[in-house]
């Protein structure tokens, strides 16, 4: 019988690679990568539904469809913080099998809640919260499987797990729109009161949509996954990854915990921020203070013995390179999990009205566009080509190195964002802005490129910069603060949007590109740099 839990691991040394842990280390990477998948899949779900809810007539603003990808994203980011510690604390099969089961939640939920146009917004809300366990899980399977990899293989191995687990978000906006014509779960439809679109062309007003079809396809996916996991993965007991394996039932209970003070600082956060709660304080006071006392009540919530291991791992926090590689990573999944959420309903609201002065010489963007491109035809394509290129960034960054080809994406994204900005300034003072969207289209294709790119070489830097233990740990926090691009990007294009400048969106992001490009070349590009090239 499979044992569960193994208490030698050294993929470092070549004849135990060889005779034993290639084999093992692969078949946990060919599980993780479904699991991430289906957790990008539920946590970037509200980026298509919402689009589809304003074409069925869900009785709620503009501003609150954004609120719902924001809560979502910002959700996500939160859980990725505890998440990082999680694979150290309970081992990785017992971590990746309990958070995968928890994507069930969501995914019946909105099954459910998307039968009947009269549910209520909290529920949405609530939804969009747990939604953020898929996001979440990145930041555990990152970390998992780092341990499973030699170093010369970090590239690769986790250019992989992410770029193919990325293609949930592609899978999941491909598929929903697919599948929501056709009644395969069952259930009543509702009829589309404006025309939509999906991946293989327009669906007119009128026609029956089994919405509820985007919980149900995952929740169909999920249930063997989880089976899959426990009778396929691995826990790793050894000092630099898991010292001592807890039981499956002891594991939960402290995933539990840690997440559970994930998502009551996300609630808590949302509600001091967004209009809802009455409060409305900034998100850059909001955002860092949510990051701190995530990782400051973490400590409170574990027994001794785990908190001896949860403030072990802390001391990625005195390590320079911790801080640098965070703002990198920001830069290029923080970018392509941010344009991911933001990109459907903006393309809706930019492109899917005409935009001109009325007799008062006052703009107006409130006449509907009979010739707007459908969203959902195009959303998918960025996301793909992202995921796609993500492994090979990982593979090319193995071979010339990480930071050069962070350098190149660099450059890639800060000319992109420029060239969006000119691009959606343009089309948001036409009364004909469909003339612009070829070229928009092709502009943040760019940028997911870049940004997938760049994703697959910081894999790599950070696998060289720092030791086997701190490697883990560093990849979930990176992700964690990169994650919330999920919530600031749609929150700032929103924003934007409302005051009828979308393009100060794109020269922003412009801006701290250009940042992360000269900090990127002096930290790791000189010639004498401590980690030269790495």
């Amino acid at each position: 019988m499979r044992q569960s839990t193994l208490t030698t691991w050294e993929p470092d040394d070549a004849r135990f690679w060889e005779q034993t842990g290639k084999k093992v280390a692969w078949r946990n990477l060919w599980i993780s990568i479904p699991a991430l998948l289906c957790g990008f899949a539920v946590w970037m779900l509200w980026g298509i539904i919402t689009v589809q809810m304003l074409n069925l007539g869900f009785p709620f603003s503009q501003a609150d469809y954004f609120t719902l990808t924001a809560i979502a994203g910002l959700s996500g980011a939160t859980l990725r913080i505890p998440s990082t510690f999680l694979i150290r604390l309970c081992g990785g099969m017992n971590t990746l099998l309990f958070t995968t089961a928890l994507l069930l939640l969501p995914a019946i939920g909105a099954a459910f809640a998307l039968l009947d146009t009269k549910t209520p917004l909290w529920v949405f809300q609530l939804l969009a919260l747990l939604s953020g366990f898929g996001g979440g899980n990145f930041a555990s399977s990152m970390s998992n499987i780092s341990f499973f990899f030699p170093k010369k293989m970090q590239g690769l191995s986790l250019g992989l797990n992410a770029g193919l687990g990325n293609f949930g978000v592609t899978t999941m906006q491909f598929m929903v729109p697919l599948l929501m014509t056709v009644g395969v779960f069952g259930g009543s439809s509702m009829l589309l009161q404006k025309a939509s679109g999906s991946p293989i062309g327009q669906i007119a007003a009128g026609t029956a949509t089994y919405l509820h079809n985007a919980g149900w396809m995952w929740v169909a996916v999920l249930v063997p996954l989880v089976f899959a996991i426990r009778w396929g993965m691995n826990n790793l007991e050894a000092a630099h990854v898991t010292p001592r394996v807890p039981s499956l039932s002891e594991a939960m209970l402290t995933i539990s915990k840690l997440l559970g003070v994930g998502l009551l600082t996300s609630a808590t956060g949302l509600w001091l921020m967004l209009p809802a709660g009455g409060v409305e304080l900034s998100k850059w006071l909001v955002l860092p203070a949510m990051i701190a006392v995530t990782v400051l009540a973490m400590r409170f919530v574990l027994p001794p013995e785990a908190k001896a291991g949860l403030e072990r791992q802390y001391g990625i926090f005195k390590n320079n390179h911790t801080w640098v590689m965070t703002i990198i990573y920001t830069m290029t999944f923080g970018s392509f999990i941010g344009f991911s959420a933001a990109l459907p309903l903006a393309i809706t609201v930019i492109f899917g009205f005409s935009h001109a002065p009325d007799a008062a010489g006052t703009m107006t963007h409130t006449l509907a566009n009979p010739n707007a491109p459908a969203a959902f035809m195009y959303v998918w394509i960025g996301p793909f080509v992202g995921a796609l290129i993500r492994p090979v960034g990982g593979w090319l960054a193995d071979k010339w190195g990480g930071a050069l080809v962070t350098q190149i994406s660099s450059v890639l994204m800060v000319g992109g964002a420029v060239a969006a900005g000119y691009y959606l300034s343009l089309a948001y003072a036409s009364p004909t802005p469909e003339v612009h969207f070829p070229v928009t289209l092709g502009v943040f294709i760019l940028l997911f490129f870049a940004s997938g790119l760049g994703n697959g070489s910081t894999f790599r830097t950070i696998g060289v910069v720092f030791s086997r233990e701190q490697a883990g740990p560093v990849l979930g926090w990176t992700s964690a603060v990169a994650a919330y691009g999920s919530f600031l990007i749609p929150q700032i294009i929103g924003e934007q949007i409302k005051g009828g400048t979308p393009e100060y969106a794109m020269y922003g992001f412009a801006a701290f590109y250009l940042l992360c490009l000269f900090l990127n070349g002096w930290v790791y590009l000189r010639p004498k740099a401590e980690h030269f090239n790495a």
